[in-house]
C-alpha cells in the first residue's frame, strides 16, 4: 500500500492540489492518506487573552471542520485516511511519520502566503528565503510599472 503524507493549512487550496491526484484511470492502487492539518496561528495579541486549553479546543474544532471537507474526497475511492493535527516543527513530525510508515511520500499542500516563509516539512526541503526582501522586490517592481506609464 502506498502511503502519502499531506500537509495543509487551507481547505480549498488543499482540495485544488489533491483533486488532480485523485483523477486517475480505472486501475487504482490503494493509498493510505495521512492528512496533517496545520492550524492557523493565533495572533500575538489574541494569545494574551486566550488560555492554552481554549486554544487547543479551537485548533481541534478548526481541524475537524477542515477534515470534514477533505476526508470524504479521499475516501471516495476506497482509500484509508488517517487524520492528525500538527503540533511543533513539521520536519520532526515528518521524520516520525516516515519512520512509522516506511516508504511514504510527503506532499506539501499548504497555500503559499505573500511575504511569509512557510516552515519546511522535511529536513531535505530547501528553505525559501523570500520574507521581507520578497515584499520589497515586489513593491519595487510595482513602482517601476506605475512610473513607466
Amino acid at each position: 500500500m502506498d502511503t502519502l503524507i499531506v500537509y495543509f493549512d487551507e481547505t480549498q487550496h488543499a482540495v485544488q492540489v489533491l483533486t488532480p491526484m485523485l483523477a486517475t484511470g480505472t486501475e487504482h492502487q490503494p493509498i493510505r492518506w495521512i492528512v496533517v492539518a496545520c492550524t492557523p496561528r493565533v495572533t500575538r495579541h489574541a494569545s494574551k487573552w486566550v488560555t492554552s486549553n481554549a486554544r487547543q479546543t479551537w485548533r481541534s474544532k478548526w481541524a475537524d471542520k477542515a477534515f470534514q471537507e477533505i476526508v470524504p474526497l479521499l475516501q471516495a475511492r476506497g482509500d484509508t485516511v488517517i487524520t492528525q493535527i500538527a503540533l511543533g516543527p513539521l520536519s520532526t513530525l515528518t521524520d516520525s511519520l516516515t519512520a512509522r510508515y516506511a516508504g511514504s511520500r510527503v506532499l506539501d499542500a499548504r497555500r503559499p502566503k505573500f511575504g511569509e516563509d512557510l516552515q519546511p516539512v522535511s529536513h531535505q526541503q530547501p528553505q525559501a528565503r523570500e520574507g521581507l526582501w520578497g515584499c520589497a522586490a515586489a513593491l519595487a517592481g510595482v513602482g517601476v510599472l506605475v512610473t513607466a506609464d
